[in-house]
């Protein structure tokens, strides 16, 4: 399979880079950055491109993308509903395949299944996500993901609002509000990704983490996304379709 990585000179895309490198089924064809046009030249024939940039311009890479005849895999943070339906609609106006991942990490997408299935049984969740101070982004793609499906099992459960008498709180100490959970964002060095849900009911807690403590953790599940994008027409958002869990 020949596979180009758009973003080759960032941290994760020359991880990227490397990972496909090492692949006996793949080869790497294109290594393409800021500055680069994306066409049907520069991608030299590449059936797969792998996305890691910035939140301001992964959409028009990846439209460009499919534009050129590449299915792709994104693994950008930072998409909203709009940029999401957009690269949908592409992928379906040129026949080809688009998988958005606000995690590749197979911990994580393990950890947002678990809680997704916890969230119902308790009165109160919140999450903490830890990053590096680099990320340019918060809270995390992953942390807002866990958010929104908590808050989706807690609806589809007839929850309300978790416990919580707190009526001053003028520094923001309680973090984000996502969808009524909460959730807070550190940023730190010696960190790399990291997330915690904390679930509890009277006289119990239960606690999710997960550790990804070096960016090769990303890599497995971005060669499964790359082996099976193309299997998917249209928009896939999250890896969890591809282990099913969803």
């Amino acid at each position: 399979m020949k596979v180009a990585v758009i973003g080759a000179r960032g941290r994760m895309g020359a991880t990227v880079c490397e990972a496909v490198s090492k692949a006996e089924d793949m080869e790497l064809v294109a290594m393409l950055d800021a500055g680069d046009e994306i066409s049907v030249q520069s991608l030299a024939g590449a059936e797969v491109a792998v996305e890691f940039t910035l939140p301001s311009a992964s959409l028009a890479n990846t439209l460009a993308l499919l534009e050129a005849g590449a299915n792709v895999v994104v693994g950008t943070t930072g998409w909203d509903e709009f940029s999401l339906q957009a690269a949908a609609t592409k992928a379906k106006d040129v026949g080809k395949s688009v998988l958005i991942a606000p995690n590749f990490g197979l911990s994580a997408v393990l950890l947002m299944s678990f809680a997704r299935q916890a969230a119902r049984y308790f009165e109160s969740a919140e999450i903490i996500e830890f990053h590096h101070p680099h990320k340019v982004d918060a809270p995390s793609g992953t942390a807002l993901t866990t958010a929104r499906e908590i808050a989706a099992a807690r609806a589809a459960a007839g929850l309300g609002e978790g416990p919580d008498a707190t009526e001053s709180d003028p520094l923001g100490a309680r973090g984000a509000v996502v969808e009524g959970v909460h959730v807070h964002a550190i940023r730190a060095r010696g960190l790399n990704a990291h997330e915690e849900v904390i679930f509890g009911n009277p006289g119990e807690q239960l606690v999710i983490r997960q550790d990804s403590f070096d960016r090769t953790s990303f890599m497995p599940g971005v060669l499964l996304a790359v082996r099976n994008v193309g299997k998917r027409p249209g928009l896939t958002y999250g890896l969890g379709a591809l282990l099913d869990l969803d």
